[in-house]
């Protein structure tokens, strides 16, 4: 099925949800909030940022509230539904049009642009394991200013592939003549595996 690129045409795309999908965008459009179509779906902004969107299934039609886990959810309806994929989405779902009451959506959508426009967010969470520098190359960036600097300047997988790079020889020597090796390429801002070039 062809994506659909406006709002009109998402609506025209699923016309068993005209009714719910158009009683949404209604409620939606009498807050501040700004009706944008991105992902393939209505979304809607404060200050360019998503707060809420649209969006359509086979069994429901459901509002994803960008920041839900914030809200303070009084009436139970907000479901995590990428449990383990997302901290900050929450969705409420609508399987008919009638189910759709402004009386009810519109606190949600008015706490949720106010907590937009106060800067509050789930802050974002690294999978990314912490960086073990092995002892070699830690006593060399303490020793060397400008090469810390260089190292800090590198993107956290360059960052990780010099260290294990280092770290995985099993003697010092090796460690060590590796470490010569790799200065001179953090030291002019180049990743291990950067073009031709390795240590």
């Amino acid at each position: 099925m062809q994506r659909s690129k406006t709002v009109n045409s998402f609506i025209d795309a699923h016309p068993d949800w005209r009714p719910a999908i158009e009683k949404l965008r209604n409620i939606i459009l009498t807050t501040e909030l700004t009706e944008t179509f991105k992902w393939g779906a209505p979304t809607y902004t404060i200050d360019n940022k998503n707060v809420v969107g649209i969006g359509a299934f086979k069994s429901y039609v459901g509002l994803w509230f960008f920041n839900g886990s914030l809200l303070k959810d009084a009436n139970k309806k907000l479901i995590n539904a990428q449990a383990g994929k997302t901290k900050a989405m929450r969705q409420w779902r609508f399987s008919e049009a009638k189910d759709i009451k402004s009386n009810q959506i519109l606190p949600y959508l008015k706490e949720a642009i106010a907590l937009q426009k106060a800067g509050k967010v789930v802050p974002k969470t690294s999978s990314q394991t912490k960086l073990e520098i092995p002892i070699e190359l830690q006593t060399a960036l303490d020793q060397d200013e400008a090469l810390a600097g260089q190292f800090a300047a590198l993107t956290p997988y360059k960052r990780k592939e010099y260290a294990e790079h280092i770290g995985a020889a099993k003697r010092e020597s090796t460690r060590q003549s590796r470490l010569q090796k790799c200065i001179p390429m953090i030291l002019k801002g180049i990743g291990l595996n950067d073009k031709y070039r390795s240590c």
